[in-house]
């Protein structure tokens, strides 16, 4: 048989120096957009990152300035502050929460913050290192509020969560879920016979998770129900509950390691939501993360049941981080996105009329220009001027993510960094990620309150 190696060789030469010639060809189109350029050494070739052409349409967005204390002229060096869009009467801002956290000894429970977002906070990242550092701040323990049952349950490391005999609806369903039926966080479970859940303090990631003093079961059960608490594996203690038109929670207290919630009698029409694990006093943060949502979901929790949370589970900081699932290539008129959320914001401030509301900005997210090169997706900067018109305009709080983060080709700085912060899709963070974010997201909300308490001096002199 005859050797071909040197004709294979020779053809596979031709072919990689044909592609490679490609590179050099001018930049090409179709129907108008342009085609990625050839570039076989790609993967080897270093990140190249091009500034974003600004787009001006969002530019005519007229925002009023930023609130500040009056000897206050300029934020922190360094520090992206908050800005404040309270109105005359001193409505928004987050001044209820600074003042919570100024009240909390007094308060009779913990300060509350319920933190909303998308895949970016999924799993607990960034929530978790900053309730950690809220909490040996201000004092607390436990990972809050826990879903009965998650999708993500093996890959959040800050609560062991198990659970068996469930049917649960959630809002990202295609088909069989219920609106008028879900609680705060977006679902709902149906209890078969003998269903349990399982939350256990864990160690392995922050501190202050091992254990907790109180752990909640919410639920709405128009007929009676009874169940059981196990707690650090000891005898079941049984609660029987009366049926109720509203949310009812039943909670057992001590040093809880592990608690064991089990369904012991149950009807058809009864809907079980979450189990907690809290301190008596201190800081909660509760994760509310729902993967490739916009946010606008939250628009679709009925009013009653968010006033019962009110009752039962009141907050004093909301926070809303959206935007991953909004921000394209090409947007630059986001006002489609913005309007509904507007009624959002106000749904939610209906509901809970103490708690004070914060929108984080959406964070630096690349893509890949015709050269292959890696460019801050020109629609993320547009978002950012939108969600911060939101925020003005609904008299809340605005913090700018993007420029805390550091602005332009930020994520690429995190992904490329020794260990990486951030995923190879550069739009996600991992948990050291998470970590840094929240150091800064902490540090910010400390200068904030030490403004709050300065400008509340001066007021009263």
């Amino acid at each position: 048989m005859k050797n071909k190696i040197v004709a294979t060789f020779l053809l596979t030469l031709l072919v990689v120096v044909g592609l490679e010639a490609m590179y050099f060809l001018p930049k090409l189109s179709l129907g108008g957009k342009p085609l990625r350029r050839v570039d076989l050494l790609s993967d080897v070739r270093p990140d190249k990152v091009e500034p974003a052409p600004l787009v001006a349409d969002s530019d005519t967005l007229v925002l009023p300035p930023p609130v500040r204390p009056a000897f206050v002229d300029t934020c922190k060096t360094g520090l992206t502050c908050i800005e404040d869009y309270s109105d005359s009467t001193k409505r928004g801002g987050l001044r209820f929460f600074y003042e919570a956290l100024l009240q909390r000894q007094s308060l009779g429970r913990p300060v509350r913050i319920a933190y909303f977002g998308d895949s970016f906070i999924e799993a607990d990242i960034l929530t978790s290192d900053l309730r950690n550092m809220l909490q040996k701040r201000f004092g607390g323990c436990g990972v809050g509020y826990v879903q009965v049952t998650s999708r993500i349950s093996g890959y959040r490391p800050t609560v062991g969560h198990s659970f068996s005999g469930w049917n649960s609806h959630f809002t990202t369903d295609s088909i069989g879920f219920d609106r008028s039926r879900q609680d705060i966080s977006n679902s709902y479970s149906q209890a078969s016979a003998g269903a349990s859940v399982t939350l256990k303090g864990q160690r392995k990631y922050t501190s202050l998770l091992d254990t907790c003093q109180v752990s909640t079961f919410y639920l709405l059960a128009p007929d009676s129900v009874v169940l059981s608490a196990e707690v650090n594996g000891r005898e079941p203690v049984t609660y029987a509950l009366a049926g109720d038109s509203a949310l009812q929670a039943v909670s057992v207290r001590g040093n809880i390691g592990s608690v064991r919630w089990k369904v012991l009698k149950s009807a058809p029409n009864a809907l079980f939501y979450g189990v907690t694990m809290d301190p008596e006093s201190g800081i909660v943060v509760d994760n509310f993360s729902t993967r490739g949502s916009s946010g606008q979901q939250l628009g679709n929790i009925p009013m009653k049941i968010l006033r019962d949370y009110n009752r039962l589970r009141p907050y004093d900081l909301i926070v809303l981080q959206y935007g991953l699932n909004v921000a394209f290539e090409g947007g630059v008129n986001y006002s489609y996105y913005k309007n509904p959320m507007i009624k959002v914001v106000e749904h939610l401030r209906k509901a809970f009329p103490q708690a004070s509301i914060l929108i984080v900005g959406v964070g630096d997210r690349e893509y890949r220009d015709e050269d292959g090169n890696l460019r801050t997706m020109p629609g993320v900067k547009n978002l950012i001027r939108y969600q911060q018109a939101l925020a003005a305009e609904t008299h809340t709080a605005f913090w700018n993510m993007y420029e805390a983060m550091g602005g332009e080709g930020s994520i690429v700085d995190m992904v490329n960094s020794k260990p990486s912060m951030a995923n190879y899709d550069y739009t996600h963070i991992n948990f050291r990620g998470g970590k840094h974010l929240a150091g800064i997201l902490f540090e910010t909300l400390m200068y904030g309150m030490e403004q709050y308490e300065k400008r509340k001096a001066y007021e009263t002199e």
